[in-house]
């Protein structure tokens, strides 16, 4: 029997690509979820917005599973892992015996440790369930504080300020995505952001949450500022869900530890999507990515690795976003502080509230290391390229790679 544990986008992916990959055995998905497989970006992106249905986000129509032999155990919860007996034991009582497992357990949210955070109108946003909880309260208008100014908390943002919601945002770096882009491209989103009637908080860190009859009513900062709020998000980032693998003493560093071919230190289990801290043939090292693309590509890759095929696991990490009228997406990894040089291509400024259109290089000796084309299209196989490129060691004219009118394959040999 082959066992994936984790009904993600991963997980289900990798189910399918076992089945068209021609694997006719026992095939278990198990999820604590109740939900059947979907696919997390919508959540903070198109349903939030109330644009798109939720049926939008399923991987799989409901009548999938059962038509491709795939068995759903869903609201099971794995508990145990017993590696050397090949058996996971799901809510402490059942046991499933497997030939070969995958772990695509993803991820869970950090949570708010301060005084108050248990107060009714505190939301975080993972699952479809929150999801939904969380739409109910922006439409219901008010304040909302967002408490984290990454890409959740960006996005809840511009979909509460289109609900009519006035929004602050509180975060303890300089600027929002700031460990993630750096102060250059950062300021970007910041001025966005505010040109929508944002109000930012940077370089705050929340003392506790005040609230009246056990609901919130403000945020206290550390410098004892009050920000009122009717609804808080919490998204101060998330962590790997290791607990699994860590019973079974698989290595966990940052996640699950696993070579090119998605194989853990155990020859008959896999791990893929958020969990798996892989060796990447690109990068040259282990990287975990948190973002769809991986999920999307590392459950088919996991499966035809648990089939005994070669693989060498090495795409591009890539993810989007879209916030008022910005679309944008980003391709490549620069490990923190690992850049020399932001290079422009197109005006970046915003102007009078309108949105930009440029793409953007991080760059390290010459050497491109990602790139992002802001509501500029049909240039992702040429920042992929060069991003290729560059990690293999191939420097680029930097004065060229700026200039609009130099066509993007050019660059590339």
């Amino acid at each position: 029997m082959y066992l994936i544990i984790g009904a993600s986008l991963s997980g289900a992916k990798a189910a399918q690509t076992l089945r068209e990959e021609g694997y006719t055995g026992r095939l278990v998905l198990v999820g604590e979820e109740t939900h059947r497989p979907y696919e997390r970006p919508p959540l903070s992106k198109g349903f939030l917005a109330g644009k798109e249905p939720e049926e939008k986000a399923f991987v799989h129509d409901a009548g999938w599973y059962a038509e491709h032999d795939v068995e759903l155990l869903l609201g099971r919860r794995a508990t145990h892992l017993d590696v050397a007996a090949h058996t996971v034991t799901l809510d402490g009582v059942d046991e499933l015996r497997y030939d070969k497992l995958l772990l695509a357990t993803g991820s869970r949210v950090r949570t708010l440790d301060v005084a108050g955070a248990d107060a009714h109108g505190i939301r975080y946003l993972r699952t479809m369930d929150e999801a939904e909880a969380l739409l109910d309260g922006l439409r219901a208008g008010g304040n909302v504080v967002v408490i984290g100014a990454g890409w959740i908390g960006l996005e809840v943002a511009a979909a509460a300020r289109e609900h009519g919601c006035t929004v602050d945002v509180i975060e303890m770096a300089p600027l929002p995505l700031h460990n993630v882009l750096g102060h250059e491209v950062a300021a970007i989103f910041r001025d966005l952001h505010e040109a929508h009637g944002v109000r930012f908080h940077f370089e705050a860190g929340v003392r506790e949450i005040g609230a009246v009859s056990g609901r919130v009513s403000n945020v206290v900062l550390e410098d004892n500022t009050e920000v009122a709020a009717d609804l808080v998000l919490v998204g101060v980032g998330i962590r790997p869900a290791t607990e699994l693998a860590e019973t079974a003493g698989l290595t966990v560093d940052d996640g699950v530890v696993t070579d090119a071919s998605l194989r853990t230190a155990d020859p008959d289990v896999f791990a893929c999507g958020d969990v798996a801290r892989f060796h990447s043939p690109l990068v040259g090292d282990r990287i975990r990515v948190e973002h769809w693309s991986n999920a999307l590509n590392g459950g088919p890759a996991a499966a035809r690795s648990m089939l005994g095929q070669a693989v060498e696991y090495d795409r591009v990490p890539y993810f989007f976003t879209d916030q008022y009228d910005l679309g944008m997406e980003y391709a490549g990894w620069v490990p923190p502080r690992g850049y020399d040089r932001v290079v422009f291509r197109g005006d970046p400024s915003i102007v009078d509230g309108k949105t930009p259109e440029f793409v953007v290089f991080w760059t390290k000796g010459g050497r491109v290391l990602a790139g992002m084309n802001v509501n500029v299209w049909d240039v992702q196989d040429q920042i992929q390229a060069l991003v290729r490129a560059g990690y293999a060691g191939t420097a680029v004219d930097l004065d060229r790679l700026a200039d609009p009118s130099v066509p993007l394959d050019s660059l590339v040999g």
